[in-house]
């Protein structure tokens, strides 16, 4: 269906795509893996007509038809949320419309009817093969899932996530014969996850993501591609996201294995050169021209030095030889020394809050929040989990009720929309103002967060959505937080710097809330779970326990 064959692509001096090859097959569920800036949006970039490559070719099946979700699309202004869904399904707006024309000529006074019967049928014809009237039906129950009943909202009203969600639904109603998915998890809550892979494993048709979340990667792909960020290369593996994670460390222990017995190797090789011309040189040092037969000897074994100098010349230039395995630096956190709070870190009495006095995200909401918990805040959006958070620590006055802080609590929060960040301040300014520490500490720091050299004087609005992520976590870290208040924090960490987060919070000693969709991060980090859905909030042991229950 498919076929990339050596697309390379460079920017000036800065190669992000190298001769990469590989094919999609009618059916496939593949994903594209790396870290952030590999590539694999300006690959999907190519594969969608968006760029060109500066070498190689992209081919599809002659009828083949695709679907692509990219970062940063937007729907048409004017539209209504039904209307932009529809959008999606190529030539079905221009059908409708010459369908009703016609159908108001025909009933027009003196029309031809019997001339215009025929355009009729053969628009209707072309209308039915878009999917006719059912699209609309199929379009309302998808933007119902996806959290967008008004069908009538215009589109201009949405906020950005739901815009996001709206396109997604506008691609994935087309049914395309090959789907392009950027991102498509951004923004959706569980509920909308779980129906999502739902989807994908019932899709008539390929699929291509890129994604960070690795428990949708688990349960939607069969194929991974990974670019790798040093080449520029893609490497294939067969399996989910797990499987290539298993596949991919036990090759990098392969590599460091065959490299240390290479090294090993090369170290015997030049010891017996090196012995081999010290018993040469000893041999003619130690003699004279009244013994030429040793002579002659220790110039066979000179000789015999050179031959194995070349020998090994020629291993060190052969490209069977391994090379060493990358250790690409990843977002190091050591949280230190802090303060231990009191038991309790936060009392909830009678909260609730409205933004129009009329319409409640929640009330009557008491809960207590205890030294050492690890709580994951779940709900579908739109149900004040972002609200909720900003009113604990109070960035929020609630409407109602009251929030009483632990002793010697220290709060570090993050916020989903990264506001706390002044754009016009850089990496090293904000760490400066948050700790007293000397330049020298501060730029080593940095340099734990993937800062290095003039990077930490760029200005933050110059950085991206990861870079940001990063520094809130270097900023919270630096300030000794001993409540750590969370809200979507690895929305833009690819997943090797999502791993190294986990870790730290693994050793981190206080007691954090964080409201997150990724499965795999809630798996690993919670000890509790509170869901927050129709104003109220429930309490849960696990993701488990909540699947019983709720289901």
């Amino acid at each position: 269906m498919l076929q990339v064959h050596e697309c390379s692509k460079s920017y000036g001096a800065l190669t992000v795509l190298d001769k990469v090859s590989f094919v999609v097959n009618p059916n496939d569920r593949a994903a594209l893996v790396g870290p952030n800036g590999c590539g694999k949006s300006t690959l999907l970039n190519i594969i969608g007509g968006l760029e060109e490559a500066d070498s190689g070719m992209v081919t599809f099946d002659q009828a083949a038809t695709l679907g692509y979700l990219r970062q940063g699309l937007t729907p048409s202004p004017g539209l209504t949320v039904l209307s932009a869904a529809c959008e999606g399904v190529a030539g079905w707006h221009e059908a409708r419309g010459e369908l009703d024309e016609i159908a108001r000529w025909m009933a027009a006074p003196g029309a031809d009817v019997d001339q215009l019967l025929g355009d009729y049928e053969r628009t209707q014809a072309w209308f039915d093969s878009l999917g006719g009237y059912d699209i609309e039906h199929r379009a309302e129950a998808m933007l119902s899932r996806f959290g967008l009943p008004d069908l009538d909202q215009p589109v201009e009203t949405l906020s950005g996530g739901q815009q996001t969600r709206l396109m997604l639904a506008g691609v994935l109603l087309a049914e395309p014969d090959l789907l392009l998915l950027d991102e498509p998890t951004n923004h959706l809550d569980i509920d909308m996850l779980e129906w999502l892979e739902e989807f994908l494993a019932a899709y008539n048709g390929a699929v291509l993501i890129v994604s960070h979340d690795r428990t949708f990667l688990d349960r939607t792909v069969t194929r991974i591609i990974e670019i790798d960020q040093r080449t520029h290369e893609v490497t294939e593996y067969t399996g989910n996201y797990s499987e290539y994670a298993a596949q991919k460390a036990a090759s990098i222990d392969r590599q460091w294995s065959a490299w240390k017995d290479q090294r090993a190797e090369e170290r015997r090789m030049r010891q017996d050169i090196h012995r081999t011309k010290m018993h040469a040189q000893s041999v003619e040092l130690t003699t004279t021209s009244r013994e030429p037969g040793v002579r002659r000897a220790a110039k066979k074994v000179a000789k015999k030095a050179l031959s194995r100098e070349k020998k090994l010349d020629r291993y060190l230039e052969s490209d069977e030889r391994v090379g060493r395995p990358d250790r690409h630096w990843q977002v190091k956190i050591d949280f230190g020394e802090m303060p231990r709070g009191g038991q309790e870190v936060a009392t909830l009495k009678g909260i609730g809050h409205s933004f129009d006095g009329d319409r409640w995200l929640f009330r009557d909401l008491n809960l207590t929040l205890r030294h050492g918990e690890r709580i994951a805040l779940l709900g579908p959006n739109g149900s004040g989990k972002s609200t909720l958070l900003r009113v604990m620590v109070g960035a929020l006055e609630p409407s109602e009720g009251t929030v009483r802080p632990g002793a010697n609590v220290r709060i570090g929060y993050m916020p989903q929309k990264q506001e706390t960040l002044d754009p016009e301040s850089t990496p090293f300014e904000i760490i400066r103002q948050a700790a007293a520490v000397g330049e020298t500490d501060i730029r080593n720091f940095l340099h734990y967060f993937l800062f290095a050299g003039d990077d930490v004087f760029a200005p933050v609005g110059r950085l991206s959505y990861g870079e940001r992520a990063r520094l809130l976590l270097a900023r919270l870290v630096i300030g000794g937080a001993n409540w750590l208040v969370l809200d979507e924090p690895v929305n833009h960490l690819d997943i090797a710097s999502r791993e190294r987060f986990e870790e730290a919070l693994d050793s981190f000693p206080g007691t954090v809330l964080a409201a997150v969709h990724d499965r795999a991060f809630i798996d690993r980090f919670a000890s509790g779970i509170w869901r927050l859905e129709g104003g109220r909030i429930a309490r849960y042991i696990d993701r488990a326990e909540m699947s019983r229950v709720r289901g």
